[in-house]
């Protein structure tokens, strides 16, 4: 059998960052293919750097999924395209993995999710932060049962202003949403996949444009440089409240502009035995895992991990995107299972969706 070979469908920020660099590690098994822009030079630029001999370059994807020997794609386009595109490669009889959130709107991935059924064609999610060090651990000592019952968690993503100002991030029609599916997503996936509860019951959810569309240039001070108030289009920060259908209870909070201390990608879960929680995403290692639990009749506070920084076994070289590659195209091979699977993601963008209608109707959202 020879090498598999892949398409890119997006050429920008996160290709550059986390995809091309990542499949690239699988070099030994796979052929970085196709390379799909709208703008031309992106495209070229990709497959000078990672492209096989003979790399094709499009700036159309219904050129690309036209190519009967691409085995599978990589979707990573502005949000509301997911939809459009993975659907439309599954139809070609490509394997897919979509770059997050599944898509702008639960509709929409529920589309997905049944050309995925109705096709047999892979399906998953570029949710690369389960890879991490610290989730990895936290993952692990939940899976024990040393938590009891979790009947409470928090899904924090807050920065205090970091506004993206780069792509389409702050234009809605292009990227569907704010912080809520950019960042919390991410904390949320995190959140359902360590409780292994994908139950929801209802969702309450409220959304803020307070800093985004009226900030004076004196009150930005953003970590990305200064935005434009009058493009800005979305939420600056979210909130949401969720019930699974055993009562368990998960609060959502996220932003691109609060004023607050940040706290991006926090973790915490509650549970009848202890607790457990992270610091974040950004540079976080297992030390950072916290567990509460009772020792010798006392509250005892501690890492339930006493490992040094970055030995959580695994070879501390390999990084979330790598580990995201390895996997998918372990299950492209049929060596192995998707790690983030369709459904999981599909509950992850119904319940962002459902905070997004929460807030717009005022109402809360009842699931069967």
């Amino acid at each position: 059998m020879g090498k598999l070979k892949i398409g890119f469908i997006g050429c920008g920020g996160i290709a550059f960052d986390k995809h091309l660099p990542g499949m690239a590690s699988q070099r030994d098994r796979i052929d970085m293919y196709a390379f799909c822009d709208l703008i031309s030079e992106r495209a070229e630029e990709a497959r000078q750097k990672y492209g096989c001999p003979g790399a094709k370059v499009f700036t159309d994807y219904r050129e690309l999924l036209a190519c009967p020997e691409i085995d599978a794609v990589h979707v990573l386009t502005p949000n509301v395209k997911h939809c459009e595109i993975s659907c439309a490669a599954m139809e070609a009889g490509k394997h897919v993995i979509c770059e997050k959130p599944m898509a702008a709107t639960y509709a929409d991935a529920l589309k997905m999710y049944e050309t995925h059924l109705r096709t047999g064609k892979l399906l998953t999610i570029g949710y690369q932060y389960r890879h991490m060090d610290s989730n990895k651990a936290m993952k692990a000592y939940v899976d024990t049962g040393a938590l009891g019952e979790i009947y409470y968690a928090e899904a924090t993503a807050f920065r205090r202003r970091g506004i993206p100002t780069w792509g389409v991030f702050t234009n809605k029609a292009e990227q569907g949403g704010g912080p809520l599916i950019d960042m919390a997503t991410h904390a949320l996936d995190l959140t359902l996949w360590m409780m292994n509860n994908y139950e929801v019951a209802s969702v309450t959810g409220q959304t803020f444009a307070k800093i985004g569309p009226v900030a004076t240039p004196d009150e930005m001070g953003n970590d990305f440089g200064p935005w434009d108030p009058a493009k800005y289009e979305l939420e600056d920060s979210a909130f949401g409240f969720v019930k699974m259908k055993n009562g368990a209870l998960i609060n959502i909070r996220c932003s691109w502009a609060l004023n607050l201390i940040p706290k991006e990608g926090m973790v915490r879960l509650c549970g009848t035995k202890g607790g457990l929680d992270t610091s974040g995403f950004k540079d976080v290692t297992a030390n950072h895992v916290i567990a509460n639990r009772c020792v010798d009749s006392k509250i005892a506070t501690r890492s339930p991990f006493p490992r040094m920084a970055g030995t959580i076994d695994r070879n501390p070289m390999v990084t979330p995107q790598d580990a995201e590659a390895k996997i998918w195209v372990d299950a492209l091979l049929g060596q192995g299972e998707l790690f983030v699977t369709p459904e999981q993601a599909l509950t992850v963008t119904k319940i962002l969706d459902a905070i997004y209608e929460s807030a717009r109707t005022g109402k809360t959202i009842y699931f069967d």
